[in-house]
């Protein structure tokens, strides 16, 4: 505990705004104390018997929930070709899913005992995937099947897919978001790091992953539903036992989560008709933590149609890109997005994640701002296209290391008890902007009306990084650290 006359001198440097970074650090230690505080030097580095299998537990995850989640839209597309109507309500109840039993994923993940929390998670979404690939094999190899045949293997799929989406958030909070910072001994170093290459894995399966089905179902539809079949059914034990292993070499794990009288008055609610109001309850905790304004400035960037995904994709396509041209843009985007994995690390330890997250999104909002005002001028479209393309890349380093300072600010300061509420929270959002992000192309669907989806995914973007500077001044002060750029 520093003396007070060391309090005094740092609390007068802060008004200065001349203090160096590792003070408001120490300052916003003391008000916003978590239950865990995070100690830069207080551990050593996570042994690799560890990590190994909490990697391969992650990839294995991680793969087969990409893997699936887009051969699901290619089943659909090739089944029902005359309309989009089933692929939309598929993909509208798979997301509503997750938001209607966001509560509960983050009461299970908060009060539950961790190691039957990730189990479950597991098993449960490698059976609905099973039995989906089931379903799909089935409405692509009969079609003579009636009309009530095909709707009532449709309502089956889209049953599963509620039950698939819940556990694979269930799975991804639960991990990333608590056991990740347990393992890291509350040490930043470690905790940025496992970060950083827990981030790695999820970008090389977003790529990866639907690159293998993309490509075996152009061979053959069948054979690719059967591969994800497999690797699901050969993925499940090797995930169910390795997390085990994870969770018996990390004794911080292995501690038994208590509950209150307060958290089992939650409970009483959570089975109770007023169950529907839990979201409401849970959101306004989750608005009046310290840490919701960087979560929320995540979150908003989930409202875009420029992430090298589908509407972009689909607009790409009728400015006459190519397949092999869009096939290499996707793979230059991901490069780039997997050099933030690097990058952001090491510019948290330099400067601090709180100031880091401002930069990311600096970088992030210039890109995209020119690339989007090119795109309005520009009357040629395959240049504009191109334009906009070339500001999407750039910008999503800004992109994903904005995500993992997040990331790390919201480990550092939601306690252990409020990890799986606030994090659900925070991926409802996510998910609710998303959708909203299809709503845009709803509206404006014609290619030509591309222009104004793109300009509110900037507005979107702008307000996410002025939501976090006003969050930075509150911290620090002050916006720009004078002192330490004449350094």
């Amino acid at each position: 505990m520093p003396a007070p006359d060391d309090r005094t001198a740092r609390n007068n440097a802060i008004e200065l705004g001349a203090i160096e970074e590792a003070a408001p650090t120490e300052l916003e230690a003391m008000l916003y104390q978590p239950e865990d505080p995070i100690d830069p030097e207080a551990a050593e580095e996570v042994t690799p018997h560890i990590t190994r299998r909490l990697y391969v537990s992650h990839f294995l995850s991680t793969w087969n929930s990409r893997s699936f989640e887009f051969g699901a839209v290619l089943f659909l597309a090739a089944i029902f070709p005359e309309t989009l109507l089933q692929l939309s309500i598929y993909a509208l109840l798979r997301s509503a899913s997750a938001i209607v039993l966001a509560s509960s994923i983050g009461y299970a993940v908060d009060q539950r005992q961790r190691l039957p929390v990730v189990r479950f998670s597991i098993v449960a979404a490698r059976v609905a995937v099973l039995l989906s690939c089931v379903g799909f094999w089935a409405l692509s190899a009969f079609r003579g099947l009636t009309t009530w045949a095909r709707l009532a293997i449709f309502s089956i799929l889209i049953l599963l897919s509620c039950v698939e989406k819940p556990c694979s958030v269930l799975n991804l909070v639960a991990i990333e978001r608590d056991w990740v910072v347990e393992i890291a001994q509350h040490n930043e170093r470690n905790l940025q790091s496992l970060n950083a290459r827990m981030r790695r894995i999820d970008l090389v399966c977003k790529l990866a992953g639907p690159l293998v089905i993309a490509l075996i179902d152009g061979a053959s539809r069948n054979a690719a539903i059967f591969l994800i079949l497999a690797t699901n059914a050969a993925a499940a034990p090797i995930e169910y036992f390795a997390i085990a292993q994870v969770y018996r070499a990390v004794p911080q794990l292995q501690i038994p989560k208590t509950q209150s009288a307060s958290i089992t008055s939650d409970q009483t609610v959570h089975t109770s008709p007023r169950q529907l109001l839990a979201p409401f309850r849970e959101l306004k905790k989750y608005a009046q933590h310290p840490a919701f304004l960087p979560s929320l400035s995540l979150s908003l960037l989930y409202f875009t149609v420029l992430s090298m995904s589908g509407q972009q994709i689909t607009y790409l396509v009728s400015a006459g890109y190519s397949s092999f041209a869009i096939g290499l843009v996707r793979a230059l985007s991901t490069t780039f997005e997997l050099s933030a994995t690097w990058i952001a690390p090491r510019l948290m330890r330099k400067i601090g994640a709180t100031r880091a997250g401002m930069w990311f999104l600096s970088w992030q909002i210039g890109w995209l701002g020119g690339a989007v005002s090119f795109f309005w001028v520009e009357s040629k479209p395959i240049v504009a296209a191109s334009g906009l393309v070339v500001g999407t890349i750039l910008s999503r380093i800004g992109l994903w290391g904005y995500d993992l300072c997040a990331q790390f600010i919201i480990q550092q300061e939601v306690q252990g008890s409020q990890r799986g509420s606030f994090s659900t929270t925070e991926a409802t959002l996510q998910n609710l902007f998303e959708l909203l992000s299809y709503v845009m192309t709803i509206v404006w669907s014609s290619p030509r009306q591309f222009r104004y989806p793109a300009l509110l995914t900037t507005v979107a973007v702008y307000t996410a990084a002025g939501l976090y500077a006003y969050f930075l001044r509150q911290r620090r002060g002050h916006l720009v650290h004078l002192s330490g750029c004449v350094k």
